[in-house]
């Protein structure tokens, strides 16, 4: 039991580093990506066709490729950025490619949910459009960008574990090395486990805060 332990808490450790630092990442480039696509559109506050249908079609393909493929792809900026291409901090560069245009369709999401009566009447009391972005759409869509960005984390702790295929480190990577290629089924059980209460915890978490603002804003 020792040893299983002392296998399973650096991996853990590893799984939560890989999975926050993506998500940081994530989110800086994927929520102005979001709001771009939101804000573009021809009807909208910021209205650029060329813009729009340009961001599109690379969230489009971004979203197209499978993990394990888009991991394999990029293994020569992991290599470049990191200086190598095993373990948990190379596999933050292609979790944090992953999770980017999925996150910009969230974002675009969560905000177009938003009343336009309240944009038109910020718009018409003076609102700059940054200001309709940052004290209107934001704020109004938040209970949604925490339900996405949730989502977000859950996807990004599965595809954590799929990393661990190539050498990614972490939890996945514990439970195909001992648990499949060595055939230690306690190990494949209790990384199992771990993962799934991780994605418990988050998703209760971000239930948790979602609940507080709606409370707050009845």
């Amino acid at each position: 039991m020792d040893k299983i332990i002392s296998l399973l808490l650096p991996a853990f450790g590893e799984t939560i580093y890989m999975v926050l630092f993506s998500v940081i990442f994530s989110l800086l480039i994927g929520i102005p990506i979001g709001i771009l696509l939101y804000a573009t559109k021809p009807d909208n506050i910021l209205p650029m066709n060329k813009l729009n249908k340009i961001l599109d079609l690379i969230v489009n393909i971004g979203r197209s490729f499978p993990f394990i493929i888009l991991m394999i792809l990029v293994l020569p900026i992991s290599r470049f950025i990191v200086g190598t291409t095993i373990g948990s901090t190379a596999s933050i560069v292609p979790l944090s490619i992953s999770a980017i245009p999925f996150v910009a369709r969230i974002i675009e999401g969560a905000v177009s949910e938003v009343d336009r009566g309240i944009i038109e009447a910020s718009i018409s009391l003076g609102a700059s459009k940054f200001e309709i972005i940052t004290k209107v759409l934001i704020p109004e869509a938040l209970p949604s960008l925490i339900h996405g960005i949730t989502l977000t984390i859950i996807n990004l702790i599965g595809y954590s574990a799929m990393a661990g295929a190539i050498g990614g480190g972490g939890l996945g990577d514990v439970a195909i090395r001992y648990g499949y290629q060595r055939f230690q089924v306690d190990i494949m059980i209790i990384s199992v486990i771990s993962i799934v209460v991780l994605v418990q915890i988050v998703q209760f978490t971000g239930n948790s805060i979602v609940s507080k603002i709606t409370a707050r804003r009845k």
